[in-house]
C-alpha cells in the first residue's frame, strides 16, 4: 500500500487529513450549487444528446410563442371587427338617425304651423314620431357609452334640451291656433334652439361615434406583424433543425420535425389568408358602405334643413334678416342647403357601385330639380304679395295639388331608400370580413400545441438512438 506523506505542520505537528475547513465566519460558500449546475449544463451542451435537448426545447418554445402571439393579435382583431359590426357602426347609424329625426321634427313643426288651425294629422303624427324616435335612440346611446366620453356629454345636452324644444313647439302651436302673431315668434325661437343647440350636439355625437367606428376599423385591419414575424422565425428554426439533422444522420426527413413545420406553415398561411380576406371585407364595408352612408346622411340632413328653412321663410315673413341686413335669412339658408344637397347627391352617385344604389340617388336628384322650380315659383308668388298663394304652393291646397312638399317627399323617400341599401351593403361586407376570422383563434392555439409537441417528439426520436 502506498503511503502518502504530508508535510508537518508548524511546530512539528502533522496537519489532520479530511475536507478543508469552513470559512472563518462559519458561513457556507455562496454560489457553489449554482456554479455546479451551470457546469453540468455546459458539460451536457458539449454532447450531442445535450445539444438535442436544447434544440428541442428552443423549437417548442418558438412554436408556442408563435401561437401565443397569434392568438393575442387575432383576438384583438376579432374583437375590433365584432365591434364594427355590432357596436360602433350601429351607434354611428343611431347618431345619424337622431340628427335626422330632430331635423325632420323641425321641418314637420314648421309645416304644421303654416297650416294654422287645420294642421294635417299626418304632419302632426310625423312630428310626434320624430320626437319619440330621437328620445328612444338617446336612451339606447346612453346605455352604450361610458362616463367621461364626449358622446355622454352630447347625449346629456340633447336629453335636457329636447323637452324644452318640444315645449316651445307646443306653445307656438297653441298660440297659432288662437290666431295670435306671437306663435311665429315661439316657432322661430324653437328653431333657433334646434339650430344652435340640438342639431350641433347631434352632429358632435355623430362625429364622436363615427370616430370610434373608424378607430375600430383601423384596429381590425391592422396587420398582425408580430405574429407573422414570430411565425417566420419559428419556421426558420424548424428548417434549420431539419437541415442539421440531415447533415448529422443523412436522413432526409424527421417525421416529428416535418409535422411541426407543416403545422407552423399551415398556421402562418391561415393567419395571412384570413387576415387578408378580413381586411378586404372591412375595406369594402368602409369604402362602399360607410362612406356612402355618410354622404347620404349629410345629403338627407341638408334636404330636411332646406325644407325647414323654406317653411320658416313664410313663417318669419322677412322678420329675420341675413348678415347683409337685406336678404331673408331663411331664404339664404335654403339656397345654401340646396347647394350642399346638390354636392352630396353628386358624390353619392359616384360612390354608388350598383344599380340598386344609383337609381334612388338619381330619383332624388330629379326631385331636387323639380323642388327648385316649384320653390322659385312659390317665392315669386310671396314677393308679389300673395302670401296665401305662396303657402299653398309650399304645403299644398285645393288650388295647388303639387306643392314643393311633394318634391321634398320624393327626395326624402329616395334618400331613405339609398341609405337602407348602403346599410345592407355595409352589414354584408363587414360580416364577410368578420367571418374570415371565424375559428382562427381556436385553430391557432391547436396548431401551435400540435407543432410544439411534434417538435419535441421529433427530437425525442433522435435522443432515443443514444440510449
Amino acid at each position: 500500500m502506498a503511503i502518502t506523506s504530508r508535510a508537518p505542520a508548524p511546530g512539528g505537528v502533522s496537519a489532520p487529513s479530511g475536507p478543508p475547513a469552513p470559512p472563518p465566519d462559519g458561513l457556507p460558500r455562496r454560489g457553489t450549487a449554482w456554479a455546479e449546475g451551470v457546469e453540468r449544463l455546459r458539460a451536457a451542451a458539449t454532447t450531442e444528446p445535450g445539444r438535442l435537448r436544447i434544440v428541442g426545447a428552443a423549437l417548442a418554445a418558438l412554436v408556442l410563442l408563435f401561437g401565443a402571439v397569434a392568438v393575442w393579435e387575432i383576438s384583438g382583431r376579432v374583437t375590433a371587427a365584432d365591434d364594427v359590426v355590432g357596436r360602433s357602426q350601429p351607434l354611428s347609424a343611431d347618431a345619424a338617425s337622431i340628427y335626422r329625426s330632430l331635423a325632420d321634427a323641425d321641418t314637420a313643426s314648421s309645416s304644421g304651423f303654416l297650416a294654422g288651425g287645420n294642421e294635417p294629422r299626418e304632419v302632426r303624427s310625423r312630428y310626434e314620431k320624430d320626437i319619440a324616435n330621437a328620445s328612444r335612440l338617446l336612451v339606447n346611446a346612453a346605455a352604450s357609452t361610458t362616463a367621461g366620453d364626449d358622446s355622454r356629454k352630447q347625449i346629456t345636452l340633447l336629453s335636457e334640451q329636447l323637452p324644452r324644444y318640444a315645449g316651445l313647439i307646443e306653445q307656438a302651436r297653441a298660440t297659432n291656433k288662437q290666431g295670435l302673431p306671437l306663435g311665429g315668434a315661439y316657432l322661430r325661437y324653437a328653431n333657433e334652439q334646434m339650430s344652435t343647440q340640438l342639431l350641433p350636439a347631434a352632429q358632435r355625437l355623430y362625429e364622436a361615434e363615427t370616430g370610434r367606428l373608424y378607430t375600430d376599423y383601423d384596429e381590425a385591419r391592422a396587420l398582425p406583424l408580430a405574429s407573422l414575424g414570430a411565425g417566420l422565425l419559428a419556421l426558420a428554426a424548424l428548417l434549420w433543425a431539419q437541415r442539421r439533422n440531415y447533415r448529422r444522420t443523412n436522413r432526409v426527413f424527421n417525421h416529428g420535425l416535418v409535422a411541426a413545420t407543416t403545422a407552423s406553415l399551415v398556421l402562418l398561411l391561415w393567419l395571412a389568408a384570413g387576415h387578408t380576406v378580413a381586411r378586404s371585407g372591412l375595406s369594402e364595408a368602409r369604402t362602399d358602405g360607410q362612406e356612402s352612408l355618410k354622404v347620404l346622411n349629410d345629403a338627407r340632413i341638408a334636404s330636411l334643413q332646406a325644407r325647414a328653412n323654406e317653411n320658416l321663410t313664410l313663417v318669419s315673413r322677412g322678420a329675420v334678416l341675413a348678415e347683409d341686413k337685406k336678404s331673408d335669412k331663411y331664404d339664404v339658408d335654403f339656397s345654401n342647403d340646396m347647394k350642399d344637397l346638390d354636392a352630396g347627391l353628386a358624390t353619392a352617385a359616384k360612390l354608388a357601385d350598383d344599380t340598386a344604389g344609383r337609381d334612388p340617388v338619381a330619383r332624388a336628384a330629379e326631385g331636387v330639380r323639380q323642388w327648385k322650380g316649384l320653390h322659385a315659383a312659390a317665392r315669386q308668388t310671396d314677393l308679389t304679395g300673395d302670401y296665401q298663394g305662396a303657402v299653398g304652393q309650399v304645403i299644398g291646397d285645393k288650388d295647388h295639388p303639387k306643392p314643393t312638399g311633394t318634391a321634398f317627399d320624393t327626395v326624402d323617400a329616395s334618400l331613405e331608400e339609398a341609405v337602407l341599401h348602403e346599410q345592407r351593403e355595409f352589414t354584408r361586407a363587414a360580416r364577410d370580413g368578420l367571418g374570415a376570422l371565424d375559428g382562427l383563434v381556436t385553430g391557432t392555439a391547436a396548431l401551435a400545441v400540435v407543432g410544439a409537441v411534434a417538435a419535441l417528439l421529433g427530437i425525442g426520436r433522435r435522443l432515443s438512438e443514444y440510449r
